[in-house]
């Protein structure tokens, strides 16, 4: 009796359906398959799967070793045709719909980092920066092997994200392979309140502006935008470029990762989204103006870019709007769509892959950066050369105001907040390889454009000033 209601439930779920679906859902649903031309039909099939289903709904419900109540067997059901389908589909209960809201917002609990499911271990896209998983060391490309001592395989990806989501405070043991590495590593990390802040600025040497992207959230394009105005209002015609930082950026928001492009771009395709039907086929354009005003670009991107990260990479680099500098993305080309259910569950479904402007899909390949470079460690070699002035009896530069000019020892101790900061970013550079080669990059360039004043020889006290490049529109 109790099988025949459930079945009855699941035939009127499939007839009633359709007719409440949204005008999006419509878009992403397609058409119908047509009916088969021999023996069973469509439905015929359906019906005999949902048969069978039925018969093995009722044995485990009346065998199973432990009892298991009637609503966790369905969702781990529907989860079940979800997640098999690939890595990133799956059931939203309400307390993951609840959790998925609330990072897409910008807060969460956890550890703070982006991860996926591969050969039935959890496999790390990417730490987000300033969260317990970055402090602790978490590298993109880590495979987590168990969660407090226990094997991660068997667990569906959901379940294994809900072990490490916990009360902020508490602590939870890693074991980790990673590439590299004979010995696994065992890691305690202690969860936190996680508050994503998806954009920060910096300026570096020779008025290099730099915007950091973490992820794409609802505030990202916004903040990105008052970033870059921010920067620009600082130097003024002195801004020599900018360097886009996308490594380890999970993704987000396939909306953002538009409007982000959009602000460099004037017009053309920003990424295409192809679907299993034509209804189902997209194409996303920039809108006149770009807010960097045609300023040479660099994008940093790692392994650890995914998503939303490579479509915008795709796109400025199909545009030859930026140079794209780093190493091989991540390499996930397709979108997912979050489909209520109810007021309280909702299921995650790939519904298209997408495509940047010259048509590459970027689904299990990647964006291949236009620089190749790796991470490394840059050690100074002190190899002592006679030069010029070591010679005895050798002339003096005879420039006699510059030693006058130079800072008394009393006054070189004190540092102002503002050299303080130009010596921390110089000791960043110094420890991020790929960071100080992006910005040797705009230096270049920028000197190439003659967009900056260059401290070239002159005789007496004439100036060199370079006129600044003409105002273009801005976004």
């Amino acid at each position: 009796m109790q099988k025949n209601i459930l079945l009855i439930l699941l035939f009127i779920s499939m007839n009633i359906l359709p007719s409440c679906v949204t005008a999006q859902e419509k878009r992403m649903a397609g058409t119908p398959p047509a009916e088969k031309e021999q023996g069973k039909s469509e439905e015929e099939d359906v019906y005999e799967y949902l048969n069978l289903f039925g018969d093995v709904f009722e044995r485990v419900r009346a065998q199973y070793v432990d009892e298991v109540s009637d609503k966790e067997l369905i969702e781990k059901a529907i989860n079940g045709m979800l997640s098999s389908l690939d890595p990133h589909s799956s059931y939203l209960n309400a307390e993951d719909f609840k959790e998925m809201r609330e990072s897409t917002n910008g807060e969460f609990g956890g550890l703070g980092m982006e991860v996926t499911m591969e050969d039935g271990f959890v496999k790390v896209v990417s730490p987000i920066d300033d969260t317990p998983a970055f402090d602790a060391g978490i590298k993109a490309g880590d495979i987590i092997t168990h969660l407090d001592g226990k094997v991660v395989l068997g667990l569906s990806l959901q379940e294994a994200v809900e072990i490490m989501r916990g009360k902020p405070g508490t602590d939870i043991e890693l074991t980790i392979a990673r590439e590299g590495e004979i010995e696994p590593i065992y890691m305690s990390i202690t969860r936190a309140i996680i508050r994503i802040h998806p954009v920060k600025d910096n300026i570096f040497k020779d008025h290099v502006g730099y915007v950091r992207i973490t992820t794409f959230n609802r505030n990202t394009t916004e903040d990105a935008e008052k970033a870059i105005k921010d920067i620009r209002k600082k130097l003024g015609p002195q801004l020599s470029g900018f360097v886009i930082d996308l490594r380890n950026n999970p993704g987000g928001l396939l909306d953002q990762a538009i409007g982000v492009a959009d602000l460099f771009l004037d017009k053309g395709e920003i990424v295409s989204t192809r679907g299993r039907h034509r209804i189902d086929n997209k194409r996303d354009n920039a809108y006149s103006g770009d807010v960097a005003e045609g300023l040479p670009l660099v994008v940093l991107v790692n392994g650890g870019s995914a998503s939303a990260s490579e479509i915008v990479a795709g796109a400025l680099q199909d545009h030859r709007r930026a140079i794209i500098m780093g190493t091989q993305t991540f390499g996930k080309g397709s979108v997912q769509t979050v489909i209520p259910l109810s007021a309280t569950a909702a299921m995650r479904l790939t519904t298209a892959r997408y495509y940047t402007p010259s048509g590459r899909s970027i689904q299990a390949k990647g964006i291949t950066p236009d620089i190749e470079v790796e991470v490394a460690k840059v050690e100074k070699i002190d190899l002592h050369r006679t030069r010029e002035a070591d010679l005895q009896g050798a002339l003096d530069n005879g420039d006699s105001k510059k030693s006058s000019l130079l800072p008394k020892k009393e006054d070189q101790e004190t540092l102002t907040e503002e050299e303080k900061k130009a010596k921390d970013n110089e000791e960043l550079l110094g420890k991020d390889y790929q960071l100080s080669r992006a910005v040797d990059l705009i230096r270049g360039l920028s000197m190439y454009n003659g967009q900056v004043n260059l401290e070239l020889p002159s005789s007496g006290d004439a100036a060199n000033d370079n006129p600044a490049p003409p105002a273009k529109k801005g976004k």
